[in-house]
């Protein structure tokens, strides 16, 4: 039987800590990149194992899969001084109320001006869905293709939210 892994150990009071809502992030390797410059901490949080680099900055936290169970994590450990990755509206709401930065993987950021738009946009487009019924009903969702614009712009989002946190 194996016994259980010690606790992570916590960051140091003063350390930027980046949440990752990890399923479906497609710029973990560019987190931890940035992070490593300007040695961050780094969280990557899912319902599953990822693979994460060895280093005591970066942590893999694996929760159960219950529903939101990720969220919850992410939500619980969200503060000032904390950066959120995620596209989901209703965690960077979340995280946002917590004191948290957030940033989508596409590098644009939620902020307290911007969320209640994209709550309301988010019901909108899902009473849109529910309303489609047939065989287009389910065709043409989702978000456009992750482009290298996107990833260069996540990159500068991030590094200029945590040079300004430093």
């Amino acid at each position: 039987m194996d016994s259980p892994s010690p606790p992570d150990p916590a960051p140091e009071p003063d350390a930027i800590t980046i949440l990752i809502d990890a399923d479906a992030c497609p710029v973990k390797e560019e987190i931890y990149r940035v992070a490593a410059r300007h040695k961050a901490h780094v969280r990557v949080v899912s319902n599953s194992p990822f693979r994460v680099p060895v280093s005591e900055r970066v942590k893999r936290v694996v929760v159960s899969d219950g529903f939101d169970a990720a969220d919850d994590w992410i939500a619980d450990n969200a503060s000032p001084g904390t950066v959120v990755i995620t596209a989901d509206i209703l965690l960077a709401e979340r995280c946002l109320k917590a004191g948290a930065v957030v940033l989508r993987h596409d590098g644009k950021s939620f902020d307290a001006a911007s969320i209640g738009s994209a709550i309301a946009t988010r019901a909108i487009m899902e009473d849109l869905r529910a309303g489609m019924d047939g065989p287009l009903g389910a065709a043409g969702g989702g978000p456009p293709p992750f482009s290298k614009a996107d990833r260069s712009r996540f990159l500068q989002a991030l590094d200029r939210v945590l040079v300004g946190m430093g």
